[in-house]
């Protein structure tokens, strides 16, 4: 999401490796953007892997930033607000604000509850 994507469509057909398609309306320019982004993707994992940014702590495990990480008055992360804000230039000019941070999609499947009003206090 901090580099302007929404998850594409995947499939694993071979163990161990992701095969992303995209569909035939994608321009070539849109093409390499999501490239450019896999490129720097590789790039955060290597400093990860170099310990330059601790396993826990970085935008990988960050991500996405929301503009409420960003405008804190704190910042306890070893990378800048701007490589969390901007990780590639073409977020600069077209940024998407997640609202939040990273949702835990198997808590919410094995833990299904409904926290809603019900539908009468609708009316």
């Amino acid at each position: 999401m901090d580099y302007g994507f929404h998850a594409p469509t995947m499939s694993f057909p071979v163990a161990g490796t992701l095969m992303i398609e995209p569909t035939e309306s994608e321009s070539k320019q849109e093409i390499d953007r999501f490239i450019n982004a896999m490129v720097q993707i590789r790039q955060e994992i290597d400093k990860v892997a170099s310990e330059e940014w601790p396993l826990d702590n970085n935008p990988l495990r960050n991500a996405p930033h929301t503009q409420a990480d960003i405008a804190a008055a704190d910042w306890d992360r070893p990378y800048s607000r701007e490589t969390a804000i901007f990780p590639a230039e073409s977020s600069r000019d077209n940024k998407f604000w997640p609202s939040v941070n990273r949702v835990d999609n198997v808590f919410g499947d094995r833990n299904f509850v409904c926290s809603c009003p019900g539908i009468d206090a609708y009316r």
